[in-house]
């Protein structure tokens, strides 16, 4: 097939930074919000804590390099060199496939919490720490192939979805696209899909009594909202990623397959994005203890404790500087 007048490529970044500014604030106050929740006020909760403030983070590193994204999808040129081009490009992948890494943490713990309680209680605030520190590294070194495909000297002045791509043989590119497939995608999809499943079953159990009841209800409500913004967000990019690779890579030609392609990846990559805003509604809906310490009662206590203890320090501190003249 050839390209026709019908068929060209569309330009895309106005739909980019319209979607990334409209992600921007959001994102932003959402997260922040909820790290200062986590910080502040959850640090005795030890159901998933950590991975949700992990989770927290990814989403926030993702929102902080939207500003660099929307300045060149409106501008159409990229002005601030390619060794920070490939370090936003790069950082992208990392903080998705850190937010899948800590959903799936997350829905494991949940679920571990409820059928094996006393095991799960075992394992303290220090291994979810530890289990936290080692998928950094892992997602850090796995996603090192996007940007050492996308290195290019000839021109600085374009950046993420105009970078060029190294072209690979065959095998290399079908071998690279299906580990990716099953170790980002299919294997944290079925590990959700499975704690949800667990989490079912011990809700038909005969003899569970009505506080376990509720916390079941409870942990099924947050597993299958992970698992429900694992699909809306991951499953559309991890669909159109290996579609569009071949087609940068020229292994799929024609001007209407191509465009329908790139826009169809386009959406997939916006709705990846949007994930930084829909993680909070994850801790809010779903966590007792995040949405009553966001209430305006709570928020209004906390604040009179946070301005009496201030208070107090500083009596003291005058106190203490009285008393030594």
């Amino acid at each position: 097939m050839t390209n026709s007048s019908n068929c060209s490529d569309p330009d895309l970044k106005p739909y980019y930074a319209v979607t990334y500014a409209v992600i921007l604030v959001p994102g932003l106050v959402a997260n922040t919000l909820a790290l200062w929740v986590f910080y502040g006020y959850m640090k005795e909760t030890k159901r998933a804590v950590i991975f949700m403030i992990n989770l927290a983070i990814a989403d926030l590193l993702q929102v902080l390099s939207l500003p660099l994204r929307i300045f060149y999808y409106v501008t159409g040129t990229w002005e601030f060199g390619g060794g920070l081009c490939l370090l936003c490009f790069y950082l992208k992948y990392v903080n998705m496939y850190a937010s899948i890494f800590f959903l799936v943490c997350i829905s494991v713990r949940r679920c571990l919490f409820l059928i094996q309680p006393f095991r799960a209680g075992e394992c303290r605030r220090v291994c979810d720490v530890s289990v936290s520190v080692a998928g950094w590294a892992v997602v850090c070194v796995a996603c090192l192939p996007f940007p050492l495909l996308r290195l290019h000297k000839d021109n600085t002045s374009t950046c993420f979805v105009d970078l060029p791509i190294e072209k690979l043989d065959l095998p290399t590119s079908v071998t690279l696209m299906t580990m990716g497939e099953l170790v980002g995608f299919v294997m944290p999809l079925l590990i959700i899909l499975y704690c949800s499943w667990k989490t079912i079953l011990s809700l038909k159990e005969k003899n569970s009594a009505s506080h376990d009841l509720g916390e079941k209800k409870k942990a099924l409500k947050m597993i299958l909202t992970c698992a429900l913004v694992f699909l809306i967000c991951f499953a559309p990019y991890h669909i159109s990623f290996p579609l569009d690779f071949f087609v940068k890579t020229g292994r799929i030609r024609g001007g209407c397959v191509q465009r329908v392609i790139s826009v169809f990846h386009a959406v997939a990559l916006c709705l990846a994005s949007l994930n930084s805003c829909v993680d909070p509604v994850i801790y809010y809906f779903t966590t007792d203890e995040f949405r009553r310490r966001l209430s305006r009662q709570d928020l209004h206590d906390s604040l009179q404790l946070q301005h009496l203890s201030y208070s107090r320090k500083h009596s003291r501190d005058v106190l203490v500087e009285d008393t030594t003249e």
